[in-house]
């Protein structure tokens, strides 16, 4: 894997964990199971383009800022 890529899924995680959103209800808002969050966050999976952009929508930050 990517440093870049790790460092989105990085990125994901501590923007859920500074939101304080749970993993189950960031994953119903993504409309993906949380066992399937749980492996992007923990850098098992790389999600597609489209759970990214919806991850980014949840999470109020945009595609720029989580790639920065």
């Amino acid at each position: 894997m990517e440093k870049e890529t790790e460092r989105i899924l990085e990125k994901i995680r501590s923007r859920r964990l500074a939101k304080e959103i749970s993993l189950l209800n960031l994953a119903l808002e993504v409309e993906i199971s949380h066992s399937h969050l749980y492996y992007i966050e923990s850098k098992r999976v790389i999600p597609s383009i489209d759970v990214v952009v919806k991850i980014s929508k949840a999470l109020g930050i945009s595609l720029k800022e989580l790639m920065d």
